[in-house]
């Protein structure tokens, strides 16, 4: 088998510290509904990528395990230290938790993480690894019984890969969410077809590249799968040696959608009063989600809005309350 790759995204800047809510977690309306979501807490991410700092100060009570498929660290299974920084800035969007009055905050800051490496200091690996790794997922099990709830992939190739394929439908039939990055070699068209996997797949929840102006990024890929859109343009988020750094790519959209999921689980989960399947959960997903006013191949269902239900009850109440007292006036009319 060939080798995949990091689906290629650019740092814009690094930080020694800083102390926010990224923009990004703000525009999927995260924070609306950390209450009642309880900030995603009992949820477990996998995060299939270049491994995590495990004691950044807003990650290391986040991580509760994890595993190293590369040839990195000598091979060692039980070290899945981040050398690239990819993957540590991917795991502060989905759950990033300060601990101290410095830093930033996740989509999901009470959620954990399950780092699995798969690609290396350089950013490529064996398929055989990113298929071992999703297997891994599936298969893990906490010391209390925790399973695995969605997988995160933020890589990608050219190639379908039959084993990539099975793993992925073992996942879902699994009822495990696989969230996937779209890719980034789009060409600024959005009747023009550009093609990464696992993203490709019909399986997964690909996910496509917006700007803070709700703009589709010029570098996403478009294509007839896309299935939602999130930031992904100049992203805060977690970084190397304790460091924060703002990177754009759907490599950093996707996070903001595997955080997301663990939201949505909980929200939708207490309302039914029982564990959703993976389709119903991706059913709850899409409700919150709203056009941006772009074809389906480049925004796909359209941009989350984690909180847009909430706001509809809102103005559906705000409707009837201005509705009943006019009905009263034409009762009393009628009487008379």
């Amino acid at each position: 088998m060939s080798k995949i790759r990091l689906i290629p995204y650019e740092i814009d800047e690094i930080f020694e510290t800083t102390t926010e809510v990224p923009e990004g977690v703000h525009l999927i309306q995260a924070p609306d509904v950390w209450k009642e979501a309880e900030q995603g807490k009992g949820n477990v991410i996998a995060i299939i990528d270049t491994g995590c700092q495990t004691d950044h100060p807003d990650l290391k009570e986040r991580i509760i395990g994890g595993r190293n498929f590369t040839d990195d660290h000598n091979g060692d299974a039980n070290n899945y230290e981040d050398n690239n920084g990819h993957g540590t800035h991917v795991a502060g969007t989905i759950a990033a938790s300060p601990m101290q009055d410095n830093g930033v905050y996740g989509v999901a800051p009470s959620a954990d993480l399950l780092i699995i490496k798969v690609l290396s200091e350089e950013g490529s690996g064996e398929y055989q690894w990113i298929i071992d790794g999703i297997h891994y997922a599936i298969d893990w099990q906490g010391e209390n019984g925790e399973k695995v709830r969605a997988i995160s992939m933020s890589l990608g190739g050219p190639s379908d890969i039959p084993e990539l394929y099975e793993a992925i439908k073992r996942a879902t039939d699994e009822n495990i969410s696989v969230v996937c990055a779209a890719g980034n070699e789009g060409d600024g068209r959005h009747d023009t077809d550009e093609l990464a996997y696992p993203g490709a797949y019909n399986e997964v929840i690909q996910v496509g590249a917006i700007n803070f102006d709700k703009e589709i990024a010029p570098f996403s890929n478009t294509n007839n799968e896309i299935d939602i859109v999130a930031p992904g343009v100049n992203i805060l988020s977690t970084y190397l040696d304790s460091k924060y750094a703002k990177l754009s790519g759907t490599s950093m959209a996707t996070p903001h959608i595997s955080g997301a999921l663990a939201l949505v689980a909980n929200i939708s989960e207490k309302q039914f009063k029982r564990k959703f399947t993976e389709a119903e959960l991706f059913a709850q997903l899409v409700k919150r989600t709203v056009p941006i006013g772009y074809p389906k191949s480049a925004e796909g269902n359209g941009l989350l809005a984690l909180d847009i239900l909430r706001q509809f009850e809102k103005l559906f109440e705000s409707f009837n309350q201005t509705y009943k007292p006019a009905h009263k006036v034409r009762a009393a009319v009628k009487r008379s």
